[in-house]
C-alpha cells in the first residue's frame, strides 16, 4: 500500500474525489509508478503529478488506470469530466488585508484635509495594486511552467518511447502480412520489436506487426490497419488467456514472446 501525500487544500472536490479513486486502483494494481508509466504509455513524471493533484490526468490516462485497476470505466470517466469542469474554473486565491493595519483618520468637518494628503493615498493605492499585480504574474508564471513541464513529457513520451496515439485526422493504413520463422520466432516483416508496450488506441507497424501474428495464431483482431482498437484488444486478451498471461489487454514482452512462439491454429 502507497503511503500518499496529502492532497492540496484547494482542490476542489470533485478533483480531490478522483485522485482518491486513482490512488486506490494504483494500490490495488500492485503496480510501482514506473509499472503503471509502462502500462499506460504516461510518463512516472506525469503520474507523480497527477497522484498528488498538481495536474489533472487526460481522460485517456483515467481510462486506462480504471482498466488496470479493474473499475468500470464509464463512471470513471463521469468522475472525470465533472473535475476537468471544476477545474477548468482555477483554484480560489483569496487575500486579506492585515488586521494590524492602521484604520485612516476622519477628519472633523471644521478640520481642513491638507493639500499633500491625496498624492498619499494614490501611492498608497499604487502600491497595493502593484503587489496584486505581481501576486497574480507569479501564480500564472507557476502554472505555465507547469503546463509546458506536462507538454515536454507528453512529446517525449509520443515521440521518444511509444507508438503514435489515433486522432481523427490520421489516415487508415492497411498492411500486408509476410510472415516467416526466424531464430524460433515468428515475424511478419513489419516490425522485430519484443518489448515494446502497445495498448488501447495506439497505432503503427508494431501495432500491425502484433494483428499478423494474432491473425496467424488463429484468433482475428480486424482489419491490419496498425491501429490497437477494440477488435484488437479483445483478441489479445484471448490469446493471453490462452497462454495463461494476466488478461489485461495491453501487449508486453509476455504477451510479445507468446505471439512470436505461437502455433498457427
Amino acid at each position: 500500500m502507497s503511503r500518499w501525500k496529502e492532497l492540496p487544500a484547494e482542490l476542489h472536490p470533485h478533483v480531490h474525489q478522483l485522485i482518491v479513486r486513482l490512488r486506490r486502483l494504483k494500490d490495488h494494481s500492485q503496480l510501482s509508478t514506473r509499472q503503471l508509466a509502462a502500462k499506460t504509455g504516461y510518463s512516472t513524471r506525469s503520474w507523480q503529478r497527477y497522484l498528488n493533484g498538481r495536474s489533472l490526468p487526460p481522460r485517456e490516462a483515467v481510462e486506462a488506470m480504471a482498466r488496470i485497476g479493474g473499475d468500470d470505466p464509464t463512471r470513471l470517466l463521469v468522475l472525470h469530466e465533472i473535475a476537468a469542469e471544476r477545474w477548468a474554473e482555477g483554484r480560489v486565491v483569496t487575500t486579506g488585508a492585515p488586521e494590524s493595519a492602521p484604520a485612516t483618520p476622519v477628519p472633523t468637518p471644521t478640520e481642513q484635509q491638507p493639500y499633500g494628503r491625496y498624492p498619499h493615498v494614490l501611492v498608497a493605492a499604487g502600491a497595493v495594486a502593484l503587489v496584486l499585480s505581481v501576486s497574480v504574474a507569479l501564480l500564472l508564471a507557476v502554472r505555465l511552467a507547469d503546463a509546458r513541464t506536462e507538454l515536454a513529457d507528453e512529446r517525449a513520451r509520443t515521440v521518444g518511447t511509444t507508438p503514435a496515439i489515433v486522432s481523427e485526422s490520421m489516415v487508415p493504413v492497411i498492411y500486408t502480412c509476410r510472415p516467416e520463422q526466424r531464430d524460433g520466432g515468428w515475424y511478419a516483416g513489419l516490425s522485430r520489436t519484443a518489448d515494446t508496450i502497445l495498448a488501447y488506441t495506439h497505432m503503427g507497424p508494431e501495432v500491425a506487426e502484433a494483428q499478423c501474428l494474432l491473425r496467424r495464431a488463429g484468433i482475428s483482431p480486424g482489419e491490419i490497419d496498425g491501429v490497437f482498437g477494440p477488435q484488437t484488444q479483445r483478441a489479445v486478451e484471448l490469446i493471453q488467456k490462452r497462454d495463461g498471461l494476466v488478461m489485461d489487454g495491453v501487449i508486453g514482452p509476455h504477451t510479445w514472446k507468446a505471439l512470436r512462439e505461437a502455433a498457427p491454429k
